[in-house]
């Protein structure tokens, strides 16, 4: 696989820019606009051939409802692209990174012509994707990426750097830059996690009158966001000022864990975390100011299309990364921060809180009653 560096020209940007998500921000990714540097190529033109295709997905898992609806948006992709399928086989590692090793073997030996990877742990899968890379499949990595750059031809994502230091910086300002703040991560070991907490962190140390007294892992669940909470909450009480959450999974728990504890409307401390329904709807129903920033499963259907660019050859921009809405409680801007689009406005308070609204499906998704038929 060759690779050469050029600035990126008005070609490229087409394949940065991804669908519209929501109301709201609408141009290209601004991480794009404001990267400093230039990006770099993949020439995919040894992987060029003729369809219908044999496609594999290697999915970490569906273990919350982000990632169902990332996956609902690459099935929906599949669908629209069902006459360049022979078959497109799926496989679900439940979050095991031994099994997902396996399921990529498996994969390999089905003889498929490209694999499209979502890893469950950025190490554990570097192996995999070598040998991958070695036997002649390109791989395509989405939402979680591994080490080694030149084993894969690009990686579709967005932006969990500014995902971090956004939120953060909005939580800062919110608090005056001072204050005790509890942060909730999401998967140990999963690189958006460890990316957000580590941008996170380079936003709080800039604030010497702020303290983060403590981190947790939710593993990107409600259930474990208010089971976590509710022991802070224990340890801490009202000693705890804001909340940092990389994602509206553990924010919704976290807020409901306020709840239970017996905080009334307008006390719970201010959050962050974006892209679950039920975080917007706790968030308006109970006066809980926010940020969200979406880190949209729309990049799933993304790089869904980006894999039919590949077996066509052409050139490939190593990263690719998809708009990311910012997501504010009206009233609550910040110097930094501005809405895009205000929670009030965003918030789908007539459907199910599981619903996640950048999912590339549709506006009507609801994952309870999504289909998708394609060659399996």
């Amino acid at each position: 696989m060759s690779i050469f560096k050029i600035t990126v020209l008005a070609a490229t940007i087409g394949l940065v820019a991804g669908p519209i998500l929501a109301e709201g921000y609408e141009g290209v990714p601004r991480t794009f606009l404001w990267n400093p540097g230039t990006s770099e190529i993949n020439d995919a033109a040894e992987f060029k051939k003729e369809g219908p295709y044999v496609i594999g997905f290697s999915n970490a898992s569906i273990s919350n409802p982000w990632r169902v609806a990332m996956l609902h948006g690459i099935e929906a992709a599949a669908e629209r692209n069902a006459d360049k399928l022979e078959r497109f086989i799926i496989t679900d590692a439940n979050d095991d990174p031994g099994k997902q090793a396996a399921d990529v073997q498996d994969l390999i030996a089905q003889g498929v012509d490209i694999l499209l990877i979502s890893p469950a742990t950025a190490e554990a899968m570097d192996p995999v994707i070598r040998r991958a890379s070695r036997a002649g499949i390109p791989v395509v990595l989405v939402d979680r990426s591994v080490p080694s750059s030149e084993n894969f031809i690009t990686f579709v994502t967005a932006s969990d750097q500014a995902l971090g230091r956004i939120s953060a910086q909005w939580l800062a300002e919110k608090l005056g830059g001072e204050g005790q703040v509890v942060m909730l991560g999401g998967l140990a070991g999963a690189s958006p996690a460890e990316a957000r907490i580590t941008a996170a962190m380079e936003v709080f140390n800039q604030f010497p009158d702020l303290e983060v007294v403590e981190t947790q892992y939710t593993s990107w669940s409600p259930a474990n966001g208010k089971t976590i909470m509710s022991a802070l909450i224990q340890k801490y009480g009202d000693d705890i000022d804001g909340v940092w959450a990389d994602s509206g999974l553990q924010g919704s728990g976290s807020i409901e864990a306020f709840l239970a504890a017996g905080y009334e409307d307008g006390t719970i401390p201010p959050h962050t975390g974006g892209d679950f329904n039920a975080m917007y709807q706790l968030s308006v129903t109970h006066d809980v100011p926010m940020v969200g920033v979406d880190y949209p499963p729309a990049m799933g259907a993304r790089a869904f299309e980006v894999l039919f660019d590949v077996l066509d050859g052409k050139g490939i921009p190593s990263r690719i990364e998809v708009n990311q809405q910012v997501v504010v409680s009206e009233g609550h801007e910040t110097p930094s921060v501005q809405a895009d689009v205000f929670v009030s406005d965003y918030a789908l308070m007539d459907k199910p809180g599981s619903v996640i609204m950048s999912s590339g499906v549709g506006v009507d998704y609801d994952p309870a009653t999504f289909t998708a038929v394609y060659p399996k």
